[in-house]
């Protein structure tokens, strides 16, 4: 399977990192199945004066599902929202899974997310919400264990207009 990253460098070598801020999965290090969507993430560098790098990767899916303790979310529904909201708060498990993956809880999914959160929304509601988007995936590596099945394929430096 070909995964992607975003970023100012090239990451030949990933690392888990500790987050500057609460991610949807917590720490560690994250990729797409859409090299759009990790395009798109890029385009925050350019406006901090830093190169835009895309990331090519192969991830082994088969030996890392029979190997590790993977968590796939499907879909936003409840489970879901549950565990990124812990996450975002910093209450989640750091170590409970070695790979997550799901939808991904951008901008607009997250308005959904916080209204839950504060009280604004049940959760029936953030549901029923979160079903009119069309989300993207995120697979992010949790563990040291997790890196073994990436391989770095390549890089691409994007230009501004890209």
């Amino acid at each position: 399977m070909k995964l992607f990253h975003g970023s100012y460098l090239v990451v030949s070598v990933p690392q888990i990192l500790a987050p500057a801020r609460m991610l949807d999965f917590g720490a560690g290090f994250y990729t797409t199945t859409d090299s759009g969507q990790a395009r798109n993430f890029t385009k925050r560098f350019a406006h901090m004066n830093k190169k835009r790098v895309m990331n090519s990767y192969t991830y082994d899916a088969k030996g890392a599902t029979a190997n590790l303790s993977v968590l796939t979310f499907h879909k936003a529904d409840e489970l879901w929202l549950r565990y990124v909201v812990a996450n975002r708060s910093g209450a989640g498990n750091p170590d409970a899974y070695d790979i997550v993956k799901g939808p991904v809880a951008n901008d607009r999914v997250y308005d959904v997310v916080e209204a839950f959160e504060i009280g604004d929304y049940s959760e029936d509601e953030a549901i029923s919400r979160l079903m009119a988007f069309r989300l993207t995936d995120q697979v992010v590596f949790k563990s040291e264990s997790s890196l073994r099945y990436l391989v770095f394929d390549s890089s691409e430096e994007l230009g501004n207009d890209e």
